[in-house]
């Protein structure tokens, strides 16, 4: 029974400190690293400097329009703003739209090898000393690039995170409901991240780097966007979190859509792992091994198995009868929540809005996905031609 309760003890801090602890630690030592760390005070020269921004578009012509109207309306000086839309294998009229305006860099083969892929012949074109990435079905604030270029006059970093919003309408869905949630916590924690030391990884839907810091790596990766920015933390700087820069994208039109989405990018976290070995050194990297493990290793890797061995072994020491009431309450309140989640998932699957129990029921989808993830990348199902998530169109 000893062992039962050492996995019990240790399963239940492994899924505090993955989703709270970890949070709590660094909001409480954020402020006081902030106020201590030197920084240099040298400044990149030119206040505006050049940029280019990259879009991948890969058949997005239902979009497309929208996304060039959005990227030609930000406010920025034409003569130091150069925009690339590369839409490699596409089969649509994608070509088309973007041919029609001179202002744009197209950039088109026939043969599709990857959103990473294309991103690597987009980069070779660039001579500006920014680079601002963004998706295709992602809509920019006008302002966006001004609040990026302000975070480099800071020589520490290396990149910038914008934010990412999901777009509620007056039809939302409730999938956009609880995925705007998720966000609104992801945001939460970037900003905590950000003062504690770095952000630990960006989302593609808008995120900059130095041009300088781009390293050319395998055409087969999946989670471009988190590796890209990681690579740059362990050159020595730090990714920055800017709130005032923003994307805004809809939600999928459905849990079955979300899930797919979901599941193919828990198997490029996987796979991200392997390729960023080095930001386990924590003789190497003490703070970004210490973020990295603590954000992202202890959520992909080790929370969902403990959620279950968590349960059993509360039920075992429960069944013995002979142990504090402490562990009654608990297996009482891990019940109750996974009710709720069940309700939630029972009222969203009727395409109404579960309200609180979206919480509850979409922590449980988080580590659904990742479970299914993990089998897949297992598997060497999840190539690096995603297939699109239907969404919602109402941009």
């Amino acid at each position: 029974m000893e062992i039962v309760v050492f996995l019990f003890w240790i399963s239940l801090f492994t899924l505090f400190y993955g989703h709270v602890g970890y949070g709590v630690l660094i909001f409480l030592l954020g402020p006081f690293l902030f106020f201590f760390r030197r920084f240099s005070r040298k400044e990149i020269r030119a206040e505006q400097p050049a940029i280019t921004i990259i879009v991948t578009a890969y058949n997005e012509e239902k979009i497309l329009t929208k996304k060039i109207e959005n990227t030609l309306a930000i406010n920025y000086p034409e003569d130091k703003l150069k925009i690339i839309f590369i839409t490699d294998g596409s089969t649509d009229n994608s070509v088309q739209l973007i041919s029609q305006h001179s202002t744009i860099v197209l950039l088109h083969q026939t043969e599709r090898k990857g959103k990473y892929a294309a991103i690597k012949r987009a980069m070779g074109q660039v001579q500006t000393p920014i680079v601002v990435f963004s998706d295709a079905n992602s809509m920019l604030n006008k302002d966006c690039i001004t609040y990026i270029v302000k975070q480099y006059k800071n020589p520490v970093i290396g990149g910038v995170a914008g934010e990412k919003k999901i777009l509620h309408t007056t039809y939302a869905s409730a999938v956009s409901k609880a995925e705007g949630f998720y966000w609104q916590y992801e945001s939460l924690m970037k900003r905590a991240d950000a003062a504690f030391g770095t952000v630990v990884g960006a989302a593609g839907e808008l995120f900059s780097i130095r041009t300088s810091l781009f390293k050319e790596l395998d055409d087969e990766i999946i989670l471009d966007d988190f590796i890209i920015s990681m690579q740059v933390c362990l050159q020595g700087y730090k990714i920055a979190y800017e709130p005032k820069a923003f994307a805004m994208e809809e939600s999928s039109t459905s849990l079955k859509e979300e899930a797919k989405r979901k599941i193919r990018i828990a198997a490029g976290a996987y796979q991200a792992i392997g390729y960023l070995k080095n930001a386990l050194n924590f003789l190497k990297h003490p703070l970004l091994s210490f973020q990295y493990i603590s954000r992202r290793v202890f959520r992909w890797v080790l929370c969902p198995p403990m959620l279950i061995v968590l349960f059993l072994t509360n039920a075992v020491i429960v069944i013995a009868g002979s142990y504090h009431q402490f562990y009654n309450w608990l297996l009482l309140l891990q019940v109750l929540f996974y009710l709720f989640a069940i309700t939630g998932w029972l009222i969203m699957r009727g395409g109404k809005q579960p309200g609180l129990l979206s919480i509850p029921f979409y922590f449980m989808f988080m580590n659904y996905c990742l479970v299914r993830g993990w089998i897949v990348f297992l598997q060497g199902r999840q190539t690096v031609l995603w297939e699109k998530s239907v969404r919602e169109t109402s941009i």
